[in-house]
């Protein structure tokens, strides 16, 4: 075989592999080819090996399977009640159906961006500036609704949607601020008038605990002193019950007694009383005292003579 026969069976050796090279296609995980035939669709690629025709089959879009997250620029929006804001949204999606989303909108980003913004709109324009403010869980239930019905012949599906940012005007902002500042200070007030009351409550309480000791405690001395003195009257009269009991049994007689009520007399005279009262007994008594005293006086006195 001729030299140059060798040589062109070695080129066309060489091509047939680096042809077979150039379309042999190893797709990976969470990706899909879409492949056209003479100009129309012919298949996906999912992952796995594959092997195109030369010069026949082309791959238009390499397709991504994974959860993607776009992060749209702020879209001025108008409520209700005439406040314009602005609001950035971000969009969860995914792509389910390569072939629709290849076919199905022609640049598929700035289709769901400006769909984003439309549907935002017409959210927003229902709701006044407080329910937006406070209501964003609901907005975003809406819209992830609206979108992912909007998207579905594009082949992608809208998993979440998010309001990233709410942008009120800077007059909108200072008259919130203030509103704040205001609730704040209020709630403050009432913390400090709670902790006065508070504090005056627990003083009243103190000082009524002690009243209600000191009361206690006079109490208590009032009622050991009454039953001291009661004790020591007790005893008292259980001595004087047993002086006339003695005395009883003693069997004293009239003389006696009449002789013990004059000390008595004499006693209570030493005293600072201004009257006494005498008995008749006791008088013929001291009169018989005194005529026994005259007697022995002048029985001494003769003596003497």
């Amino acid at each position: 075989m001729p030299i140059y026969m060798k040589i062109i069976l070695a080129l066309l050796g060489f091509l047939v592999v680096l042809v077979a090279a150039l379309n042999f296609k190893i797709v990976q995980q969470s990706k899909a080819y879409v492949i056209t035939r003479l100009g129309s669709f012919h298949t996906i690629w999912t992952q796995g090996p594959h092997f195109k025709a030369p010069f026949i089959d082309r791959i238009v879009k390499v397709v991504s399977l994974k959860e993607q997250v776009v992060d749209f620029a702020p879209q001025p929006v108008i409520t209700k009640d005439n406040v314009t804001m602005q609001i950035d949204t971000v969009l969860y999606f995914a792509i389910t159906d390569p072939k629709l989303y290849t076919y199905g909108v022609e640049h598929p980003m700035s289709a769901i961006e400006n769909l984003t913004a439309t549907t935002l709109r017409n959210i927003i324009g229902e709701l006044e500036l407080d329910q937006t403010l406070t209501s964003r869980d609901i907005i975003n239930s809406k819209m992830r609704a609206l979108l992912d019905e909007a998207t579905d012949p594009w082949g992608i599906k809208v998993n979440r949607v998010e309001l990233k940012n709410i942008i009120p005007p800077r007059e909108i902002q200072d008259a919130m601020e203030k509103q704040m500042k205001a609730e704040r200070e209020r709630r403050e007030s009432i913390l400090q008038a709670e902790g006065t009351k508070q504090s005056q409550i627990l003083v009243a309480e103190g000082e009524k605990q002690s009243l209600i000791l000191k009361a206690e405690a006079a109490k208590e001395a009032a009622i050991k002193r009454a039953e001291g003195e009661a004790e020591a009257i007790l005893k008292v009269q259980q001595a004087t019950a047993e002086a006339l009991k003695l005395l009883t049994q003693a069997a004293p007689s009239d003389q006696v007694v009449k002789l013990k009520a004059l000390e008595a007399f004499q006693k209570a005279a030493d005293g600072r009383a201004t009257k006494l009262i005498i008995p008749s007994e006791i008088q013929g008594l001291a009169g018989l005292a005194a005529s026994t005293k005259e007697i022995f006086t002048d029985e001494k006195g003769e003596e003497k003579k």
